[in-house]
């Protein structure tokens, strides 16, 4: 019967768990890519727990280089588990071996995410080194998440 619980939540687990795996063709943003699998279909993906700068905010250019110097062009895999109302993926990118997620938070590309951030995830934890270095959007004292950018524009 133990058996039978475990093997039950073992599948429920892997249920929540999807993988991508194809070549990034396009970044839309600091966040968002495209990535296209072998059969050539379309993925829009957004970065799980990370938000970078919107359009028009500052470092929004820098946010996107970084994550095309990351992840354009190369062989990504993407952890995902759910799509938003946009129907974009919402997941964990590696691209070339490198977790793209924790990599735009250790260079000062985004911030971790209050809305979705698990406190163990240890993304706060980088956000935290960039910040406290100075790095990217962290050299202006007056950088503003993006959550607070867009309420400031309404």
């Amino acid at each position: 019967m133990r058996w039978m619980a475990l093997l039950s939540a073992l599948a429920i687990t892997c249920a929540f768990a999807e993988t991508i795996s194809g070549t990034v063709t396009k970044v839309i943003d600091g966040d968002r890519l495209v990535v296209r699998d072998a059969a050539n279909k379309r993925y829009t993906v957004r970065l799980a727990e990370i938000d970078a700068p919107e359009r028009k905010q500052p470092f929004f250019m820098e946010a996107s280089r970084s994550l095309a110097e990351l992840c354009h062009g190369k062989e990504a895999k993407v952890e995902w588990s759910e799509r938003d109302a946009r129907k974009r993926y919402i997941g964990y990118v590696t691209c070339a071996g490198k977790d793209a997620n924790a990599e735009q938070l250790r260079r000062g590309m985004a911030w971790a995410s209050p809305r979705s951030t698990k406190p163990t995830s240890g993304l706060y934890e980088l956000e935290t080194y960039a910040r406290l270095r100075r790095i990217g959007l962290w050299a202006d004292d007056n950088a503003i998440a993006p959550w607070q950018w867009g309420a400031q524009k309404r």
